[in-house]
């Protein structure tokens, strides 16, 4: 038995080392992705790129439809998760609700999936997309308008209900054009309301 434990002594695996190496190569790329929260328009613009890439390499290729409809469908799924709210008004009272009535107090709008696991999901949907059109297992021969027909399909009345359900429960998934306060006023404003006092 001590010649077996000297033997391993010696002779260390390389998964320790290796799993090291993992931990910090994971470690730096969740920096960067932390780093990267802020910049929303960069983050977007990017993933246009990476889409467009994908869009530009099916369309030479002609092909992977199937990889491309099922990218259509992830990305359908994760829309309606980004213009739901975090607790649905319709499966019951949850501590966030959404104001039904005006006497209701004002809760803000708390989505399912936020903005950047939004951004996040598509990039890395796009990317494994684009991968997998470089496997010609992927490339099963489809015809595709009929795919693009029941997509469109799909997503004209997905949409139609959440539309709807964003109608009956009176709530707006987006931040622009909604009033904001910042609790700065301008220097004339101070003034005026100092006079007043």
């Amino acid at each position: 038995m001590a010649s077996t434990s000297t033997l391993t002594d010696d002779n260390p695996s390389p998964s320790p080392a290796l799993s090291r190496s993992l931990h910090e190569i994971s470690r730096r790329y969740q920096h960067v992705l932390d780093k990267s929260v802020p910049f929303i328009l960069r983050r977007w613009i990017g993933l246009g790129a990476v889409a467009s890439l994908y869009a530009i390499r099916v369309y030479f290729v002609q092909g992977f439809h199937i990889v491309s409809y099922a990218l259509g469908i992830y990305v359908l799924n994760l829309l309606i998760a980004f213009l739901s709210p975090q607790v649905d008004p319709e499966i019951g009272d949850g501590g966030g609700a959404l104001p039904v009535r005006e006497s209701d107090e004002f809760r803000p709008f708390v989505r399912r999936l936020p903005e950047f696991k939004f951004w996040y999901s598509l990039t890395k949907a796009f990317c494994i997309a684009f991968l997998m059109t470089f496997n010609a297992v992927f490339d099963v021969p489809v015809f595709w308008p009929i795919l693009l027909f029941y997509w469109f399909v799909l997503f004209t009345l997905t949409m139609r209900r959440q539309i709807q359900h964003m109608i009956r429960y009176k709530y707006v998934p987006f931040s622009f054009g909604k009033k904001r306060y910042d609790g700065k006023r301008s220097s004339a404003e101070e003034g005026v309301s100092l006079l007043k006092d």
